[in-house]
């Protein structure tokens, strides 16, 4: 019996450290799932977290793209305005370069008019002098009788200019005043 015994104890002995090992390897294996679990869990939040650095990143993204967008619209509208402005006072300084050519044009023409007036000034001024040491020839006569006046004794033009309206003639003989006029 002993021997049977012995057999049925070391076979209840066997059996209980199976069952202590089969409890020790379910415990390990709880063990094992629960930490697994947990790492699973673990990595499910890191991978959410992720997800989200990774959103957030995107909508900054998105949100720098919208406003560089924004600022590359209103850049262009600027320059739009710009060459607008420039291409208006581009024709403006055309319309004015115009005007200074004709303007110029329109100064000369005064000043050549000037010119011949003062020309004519000059001519009529000669002419009234001459009129003048005419008509004052006749009043000295007293001092200096007029038939022996060399200024009678030739032959000397008489001009009046149309600006004056008064007719042109020259005289085409000497006057001899000793002769009686007719």
């Amino acid at each position: 019996m002993d021997c049977c015994s012995g057999n049925s104890s070391g076979s209840l002995s066997q059996i209980a450290v199976q069952n202590q090992s089969s409890g020790s390897e379910e415990e390990l294996r709880q063990l094992l799932d629960q930490r697994k679990r947990k790492r699973m869990q673990s990595n499910r939040e890191s991978a959410r977290r992720s997800r989200m650095r990774k959103q957030q990143h995107l909508d900054g993204l998105m949100a720098q793209l919208s406003q560089l967008r924004e600022n590359k619209n209103q850049i262009i509208s600027r320059i739009n305005l710009a060459t607008q402005l420039f291409l208006n006072v581009e024709a403006q300084n055309s319309v004015l370069r115009a005007q200074i050519v004709e303007l110029t044009h329109s100064l000369e023409s005064l000043n050549q008019i000037l010119s011949h007036i003062d020309d004519n000034n000059n001519h009529h001024h000669h002419q009234e002098e001459q009129q003048h040491n005419f008509l004052q020839s006749f009043y000295d006569f007293d001092q200096t009788p007029l038939f022996t006046n060399s200024f009678f004794l030739t032959q000397q033009p008489i001009v009046a200019s149309a600006d004056h309206h008064v007719l042109h003639y020259l005289s085409t003989s000497a006057i001899d005043l000793r002769k009686p006029l007719v």
